[in-house]
């Protein structure tokens, strides 16, 4: 095979697989690969933050902002699962908008500082107010999706794990196609430039302000429909799922894959989550586990395990230039 068509047969094989999952695994394993999903699509989406040379301690409180606005929308307001699922996710981005004026004000330490107080702000008021945040216990019987189709005399019920295993596997798909676009194009080249030389990107015309805000509001809105996805799957929404505790497993996921590439934090997020697995027996010591596997990381592979697929494919580069190279006197 060519390198030109290996991206196309890796993109091929990746859909088979994610196809024949729910076909191999057990029952509870299928909701594992939808919330591992749903997990996909907020590393991937976090990534488009760090890119700009910020980390945010707030993003999962804006997947939680998703999830709160898609299940009051949908239980409050009666809206279909369609319409209340984009419009948490545009209510999100404007929220992240309006944060970025006071947090892009700050940089690094302080930038990570400002995203957490912002995000415990919004996070104890979902605690504070029953009404309508239900307090610490939150939102229940959130309804599932349902797709009407022409030949069928009720709706489809996409809240039984199948269905929504499906459901989930194309919006998370539709969802990064989206941000891998975004990355390739002049935008996302902006976005590194400012990562590594902010100062001279400004030095140059751009404004660094503008391009970090469009990566957070960006990141929200995505990040918002992966807390559309797991609330109307769960059927509830409460506080603690958007806690700190949950935000640092986001970034145990994403350093442990890497940020140098666009797959790097997937490989995070899958590895950690085959590890879950195994650990399912001594779950009071998955901190403890992540710690050293964070520090296994940093360690003896700083730049994540997406290092090992970039060693690889320098391997095989270096194979095809020579089997591609003329033999001498031919």
């Amino acid at each position: 095979m060519n390198a030109a068509a290996r991206p196309i047969g890796a993109a091929l094989l990746l859909a088979l697989a994610v196809c024949a999952v729910p076909f191999l695994v057990k029952p509870y394993q299928l909701d594992i690969a939808i919330f591992l999903l749903i997990n996909v699509l907020v590393v991937v989406s976090y990534r488009l933050v760090t890119i700009t040379g910020e980390w945010s301690l707030a993003h999962v409180v804006m997947m939680g902002v998703g999830a709160y606005t898609s299940a009051l929308l949908a239980k409050r307001m009666g809206l279909d699962f369609w319409l209340s699922m984009p419009l948490a996710a545009l209510f999100t981005a404007a929220l992240a908008f309006v944060l970025s004026f006071p947090l892009f004000r700050m940089k690094a330490f302080y930038f990570l500082i400002g995203s957490f107080a912002a995000g415990e702000a919004i996070r104890l008021t979902w605690i504070r107010f029953y009404d309508p945040f239900g307090g610490p216990k939150g939102l229940k019987l959130i309804p599932a999706p349902e797709l009407w189709l022409p030949w069928l005399e009720e709706p489809l019920n996409l809240g039984r794990p199948l269905n929504y295993y499906f459901l989930t596997a194309i919006i998370v798909t539709l969802s990064l196609l989206v941000l891998w676009r975004v990355e390739r194009s002049r935008i996302g080249l902006t976005l590194h430039a400012i990562h590594w030389r902010d100062v001279l990107a400004e030095s140059v015309g751009v404004n660094t302000w503008r391009y970090r805000t469009l990566a957070h509001v960006v990141a929200s809105f995505f990040a918002a429909i992966a807390g559309a996805l797991l609330a109307h799957y769960v059927g509830a929404v409460t506080p603690t799922r958007f806690g700190l505790h949950i935000m640092l497993y986001v970034l145990v996921w994403v350093i442990v894959g890497g940020t140098r590439t666009f797959y790097g934090p997937i490989l995070g997020v899958v590895t950690l989550s085959i590890v879950d697995e195994f650990i399912r027996e001594f779950e009071e010591y998955r901190p403890l586990i992540y710690g050293v596997i964070l520090i296994l990381t940093v360690r003896f592979l700083p730049q994540g395990l997406e290092s090992i697929v970039l060693r690889a494919l320098a391997v095989i580069r270096a194979r095809d230039a020579r089997i591609s190279q003329p033999v001498a006197g031919d």
